[in-house]
Formats: structure tokens, sequence, C-alpha cells
């Protein structure tokens, strides 16, 4: 780990494109500007660490979540779980053409 001493309003390169700058100094805390391109991201570690955390449980799908998700839905031409069954549709008459005199 590289450990740089910096004071207040001063700059830390990172490459070309990233500057970390010191921009205040209140007792045991240091509050430091970051800029950085949009793609890269820029998080601190508590958040970037929960963040993964959601992304390897989304990442990990059980089969029966799978089989949940395939049925059909309530209201989906589907009658709800103990309401008595959907009744068929009945076919309707075809329109009847006008006759010519």
């Amino acid at each position: 780990m590289l450990v740089l001493s910096r004071q207040k309003n001063q700059t830390i390169m990172i490459g070309d494109i990233i500057e970390i700058t010191v921009v205040d100094i209140r007792g045991e805390k240091v509050r430091l500007g970051i800029t950085a391109p949009p793609e890269i991201p820029v998080h601190r570690k508590e958040v970037y660490e929960a963040i993964q955390q959601e992304n390897r449980q989304a990442a990990t799908v059980r089969l029966e979540d799978i089989a949940k998700a395939a049925r059909p839905r309530p209201g989906a031409g589907e009658a709800e779980p103990g309401a008595p069954p959907l009744e068929p549709e009945k076919p309707q008459p075809e329109p009847k053409k006008p006759t010519e005199a």
C-alpha cells in the first residue's frame, strides 16, 4: 500500500484521469473530493461491499424460484388459488350478413 501525506486542498493523481483532493480535515475525519470519469464507479468501501453481496445473491437463482416465476399469475387467464374454476369462453355467434333485396 502506498501511503501519501497531503494537506488541505492538495491533490493526488491516479493515472491521468482520476484526482483525489483533500477537501477538509476536522479532527479524525478527512473529506476527500474525487474526480473520475463516469464509467469508473467510485464508492465507499462499505457501500461497494454491500453492492457486491447483493450481486452475488442476485446471481444465485434457485430452480423453485424459476418455477414460481414461470407460473401464470392470477388475472392472466388463471383463477386465484381456492377460487372456483373459470368457465371457458362461449363461442360468439357470427354476425349476420345483410341481405340484398
